[in-house]
């Protein structure tokens, strides 16, 4: 059984490893100094249902958040219809290389959170809700759902974060 520090250890630790830059962007019409922005998203939500086969995220954000590590600093926003294009576009979208992710559940009458490493396996949306089938590899799912955030792995970009076309996935830092 897997304890919660050593998951938060894990996140940490895997999050440092996630986040080298190598980056060439442009936001904004501001041109920053580098070949690939790697890119790390966050999702969240009023709530949560986990089921260990299908992840809810209820009553969500409808802004994916992205950003990357100094010196560049790179960060902003999808919505939800352009997070859906990097499910389904590219010859390296999530649905070809499944991305991981760190659930975090701030659990109703619980002091701390609890963490989840999961593989998003399938994405759609649910009117406000953002549904993923996803396969756990650490942590056990809370028993009940609260204030929640989706902690989705690196993605390498070119030119733009809002480009789709030529994704270069990293897997090497992978949990």
């Amino acid at each position: 059984m897997t304890s919660f520090n050593s998951v938060k250890t894990t996140r940490r630790n895997g999050l440092a490893l996630l986040l080298p830059l190598a980056a060439t962007a442009v936001m904004g019409g501001k041109a920053i100094a580098a070949d690939k922005p790697e890119l790390l998203f966050v999702q969240s939500a009023a709530d949560v249902e986990i089921d260990g086969k299908t992840l809810r995220l209820k009553n969500a954000n409808p802004l994916t958040l992205f950003f990357t590590d100094r010196p560049e600093r790179i960060a902003g926003h999808y919505k939800l219809e352009e997070w859906a294009k990097l499910w389904t576009e590219g010859k390296d979208s999530f649905l070809k290389d499944h991305p991981n992710a760190v659930l975090s559940v701030f659990e109703p009458g619980k002091e701390d959170a609890t963490d989840v490493v999961v593989e998003l396996q399938n994405y759609k949306q649910d009117g406000a809700d953002l549904v993923y089938d996803v396969k756990v590899i650490k942590g056990n799912p809370p028993a009940k759902g609260g204030q929640s955030s989706l902690f989705i792995d690196i993605i390498g970009m070119p030119l733009t974060p809002m480009s789709y076309a030529g994704v270069a996935r990293r897997t090497a830092y992978r949990y």
